[in-house]
């Protein structure tokens, strides 16, 4: 079995469920070689609790290591992927790859919702450019988070599609709470965007799957987004909202509503919801709307386990289901959400293919016409929903 040095940047959420799925990968002998953080105590913390050492930068950890995880913020995604490159080192990558980020006045002077929007696309077109040379120069590994990917439900549904040769002719899907938990969302220079890039990346990344499968499976080449037309909204700063604090509400400039519906090469068509204003848990799925045959993926909540609580306290050390904002009455447990979400899968493909020299079921080229579309769609919003051609990169 190959054996595979990986680092870790970041310490916050994904952090935490990749260290676990990295500890369960059995097609790679996986060390934890490293991790680092911009917050020194954050990343002693994170180190000391899971015995791995502690580095006070990527860059005087790559020489530890031959893959860098990067879990950190967005808008640290870039220069972490350079580093790594240029060291020749592979590279995994959180969602979103990247983003624009506004200039560097300081916060809260700026406010994305307020900025251009073509400019933007540009911007972040020419980041994924410099991001494509460089680890294509490197002929770096390269694995991009998408989780949807590696859900259980949406892989079923690859094997339906390539076994039956089906055309997929319409998509729905969503992915929806109230609100995420980290301080850098909702803050432009921080987190690239809102619901869209935050959330509506997971739905729209499995779409975008499963049209390049098929195109794949039936004439060797992937079937890509050709356009979309978008909305955007900030439903909680709305001057008639009613704020009960059961939905998350200090977003500094970013949508907690949005849209999409993208337009394939083909003709066929995927729509994407997704929203900061769902209580009750994570709401995702796909469903797919096929010549064929037809599929529901659920993602979150599966169904597997329905459990109920009639008082609250004696429920406080169990886990039941990521932001679900009560333990009582009925809720619908998950009984592992690193297998049933796609992450256990995902870290499993990465770690595999990285010390085979195999291609990822996500890679590179995935992760380019995710981003490009979420930013053409964040276009399309600012002109109230006019269509916008996809950047073909």
């Amino acid at each position: 079995m190959k054996s595979l040095r990986i680092g870790i940047a970041g310490a916050g959420f994904a952090a935490r469920y990749h260290v676990e799925c990295l500890r369960r990968v059995y097609g790679a002998a996986v060390t934890l070689a490293g991790v680092t953080s911009r917050r020194p105590e954050s990343r002693a913390a994170f180190g000391a609790a899971r015995g791995i050492p502690v580095f006070a930068s990527v860059e005087e950890m790559l020489g530890h290591v031959d893959v860098l995880d990067v879990c950190s913020p967005p808008y640290a995604h870039e220069a972490g992927i350079l580093a790594a490159a240029a060291a020749g080192k592979g590279v995994i990558c959180e969602k979103p790859l990247t983003g624009c980020f506004g200039p560097t006045a300081p916060y809260p002077a700026y406010r994305g919702d307020r900025d251009s929007k073509r400019k933007m696309l540009d911007e972040v077109v020419e980041r994924m450019l410099r991001i494509a040379a460089a680890v294509r120069r490197a002929g770096s590994f390269f694995g991009y988070a998408e989780n949807f990917v590696y859900a259980p439900s949406v892989q079923k549904e690859r094997e339906i599609v390539e076994k039956t040769g089906a055309q997929i002719l319409r998509m729905a899907g969503d992915e929806s709470h109230n609100g995420s938990a980290s301080p850098d969302y909702g803050i432009w220079q921080k987190a690239g965007g809102g619901s869209l890039i935050g959330k509506g990346c997971h739905p729209l990344g499995g779409m975008l799957y499963l049209k390049r499968i098929e195109g794949l499976a039936r004439s060797g080449r992937p079937i890509r987004p050709a356009s979309v037309s978008a909305r955007t909204h900030q439903l909680t700063r709305l001057p008639g909202y009613r704020d009960e604090k059961l939905i998350r509400t200090d977003y500094h400039d970013v949508e907690d509503y949005g849209c999409m519906h993208v337009v394939f090469e083909d003709g066929t068509v995927g729509d994407v919801m997704t929203s900061e204003v769902a209580l009750g848990g994570i709401y995702d799925y796909l469903e797919i709307f096929a010549n064929n045959h037809r599929t529901r993926c659920a993602i979150s909540p599966t169904g597997l386990v329905d459990t109920y609580n009639p008082r609250g306290p004696q429920f406080k050390d169990i886990y039941l289901v990521e932001k679900a904002s009560t333990q009582e009455g009925w809720s619908q447990a998950a009984p592992d959400e690193n297998f049933t979400m796609g992450y256990q899968a995902e870290l499993e493909d990465f770690a595999t293919c990285a010390a085979t020299g195999r291609a990822p079921q996500s890679g590179l080229d995935f992760a380019l016409d995710t981003t490009a579309t979420i930013y053409a769609a964040y276009l399309s919003a600012e002109n109230r929903g006019a269509e916008a051609p996809v950047p073909q990169l």
